[in-house]
Order: structure tokens, then C-alpha cells, then sequence
């Protein structure tokens, strides 16, 4: 593969995963639902999704 076909790649996949948890987040803000996500010290907490949704 090229450093083009590489990058072309990286593109497509980066955008169907940005896609992929689009769809995830608004499912769950659908349902009121939240989802967990880790702070900068390992730690976790669990944040509404329609919140994330909202700055996505």
C-alpha cells in the first residue's frame, strides 16, 4: 500500500467510526440513557448522553 492509499484508508476509517458513534449517541440520548467515559486520572464517570450529543 502506498503512504497515499494509507492515508485515503485512515480517512474512511476515522469517518465511519465518528459516524458509527454519532448514531450510538443518539440512540442512547433516545432512550435517556448514559454512557461511561474516563477522566485524565483512569478514573470513570457516567455522563448523560444527550450532554455528550450536545458538544459532539
Amino acid at each position: 500500500m502506498s503512504n497515499r492509499e494509507v492515508k485515503n484508508f485512515t480517512r474512511k476509517l476515522e469517518s465511519g467510526l465518528r459516524l458509527a458513534e454519532k448514531r450510538m449517541l443518539e440512540e442512547k440520548a433516545l432512550h435517556d440513557e448514559t454512557i461511561v467515559v474516563s477522566d485524565a486520572n483512569g478514573g470513570f464517570e457516567y455522563i448523560p448522553a444527550k450532554e455528550v450529543l450536545a458538544t459532539f
